[in-house]
C-alpha cells in the first residue's frame, strides 16, 4: 500500500491547445514522490506538449499545473522561477551545445543560478559527468563521443542543480537496444541513490517495462488520456486501446516476454 504523501506534480483538468487545435483535453493525474513516470501514447498524441506544459514552456488552455501542491500555472514570476529550480530537464535529442565540452555544457546551469566560482562549477561538473559514466570525458565535444554518451551528458546537465524532478524527453530515440538498456539502467540507479522523481516522455516497450512504476496514456483519436496505472497491469488488464499499443498489436500473452 502507498503510503499517504502530497503529489510531487499534479495534473487537474489540462487542456493543450494551439489556438482553435486541442491537442488534449481534460488530463487529471498525479506523480508521486521517488516514481518513474512515463508519459506515453503513439505518435502525434501530445507527449512532449504536455512534458513542456509541466515545465512551462508552454501554457495551458485550461486547468492547472501544480508542483508540491502549489500551483505552478498561476505562480507569478519570482515563484515560478523558485519553483524551476527543483527542475531538471533533458530535451529530445541532448541539445547539448556543439561548441562547448562536456563540462561546459553541465556547467552552463550552474553559471546561471548560481554563485559558484569557474573552479567550483568544474568541480561539479567533473562529478555530475562521473555520475552517469563519463569520468574522464569531461573535455570531450559532443561530436567526439558516441549517440548513447551525449544522452548521457544531456541527463548530467539536466542533474546539474541537484532537481528533485528530472525531466526526460524520448531518452532513448535514436539508440541501439543495447545504449537504450544502458541508458534506462542508469536512470534505475539514479533513482535509487538520490530519490529523484523522473518524468519519461517515450514510446519505447522496452524502456517502459524496464523502468516504469506509473504511467498515463494519451489517445490522439479522443484525445484524452485512456488509462493511469503501471504498464503492466494496463497490458494485462487495461483499455483494449492501450492493450494494443502496449503489445504492438499482438496477443497479450506474447506482450508479457517484454518485460
Amino acid at each position: 500500500m502507498r503510503v499517504s504523501v502530497p503529489a510531487a506534480i499534479s495534473v487537474r483538468g489540462l487542456t493543450m491547445a494551439y489556438g482553435d487545435y486541442v491537442v488534449m483535453r481534460d488530463l487529471d493525474f498525479d506523480i508521486h514522490p521517488g516514481d518513474i513516470f512515463i508519459i506515453m501514447g503513439g505518435s502525434g498524441c501530445g507527449k512532449s506538449t504536455l512534458m513542456r506544459n509541466m515545465v512551462g514552456l508552454e501554457e495551458p488552455a485550461a486547468g492547472e499545473v501544480f508542483h508540491g501542491g502549489k500551483s505552478f500555472t498561476r505562480a507569478d514570476e519570482i515563484e515560478r522561477r523558485r519553483m524551476l529550480r527543483s527542475f531538471g530537464v533533458m530535451y529530445q535529442g541532448g541539445a547539448l551545445w556543439t561548441a562547448m565540452t562536456l563540462a561546459e555544457n553541465v556547467g552552463l546551469p550552474l553559471g546561471e543560478y548560481t554563485e559558484l566560482s569557474a573552479a567550483e562549477i568544474r568541480e561539479v561538473a567533473v562529478l555530475k559527468l562521473a555520475l552517469v559514466g563519463l569520468r574522464g570525458f569531461e573535455d570531450h565535444l559532443p561530436s567526439e563521443i558516441s549517440g548513447g554518451m551525449q544522452k548521457r551528458a544531456a541527463i548530467a546537465r539536466a542533474m546539474a542543480l541537484d532537481p528533485a524532478i528530472l525531466f526526460l524527453d524520448e531518452p532513448s530515440a535514436g539508440l541501439d537496444p543495447i545504449s537504450a538498456r544502458l541508458l534506462d539502467d542508469l536512470i534505475l540507479e539514479l533513482r535509487a541513490s538520490l530519490g529523484t522523481t523522473v518524468v519519461i516522455v517515450t514510446h519505447e516497450l522496452a524502456s517502459i517495462f524496464t523502468v516504469a512504476d506509473d504511467s498515463v496514456f494519451l489517445d490522439p483519436a479522443s484525445k484524452t488520456m485512456l488509462a493511469v496505472g503501471n504498464p503492466r497491469e494496463l497490458r494485462d488488464h487495461g483499455d483494449p486501446r492501450v492493450r494494443r499499443f502496449l503489445t504492438r498489436g499482438e496477443d497479450t500473452s506474447e506482450g508479457r516476454a517484454l518485460a
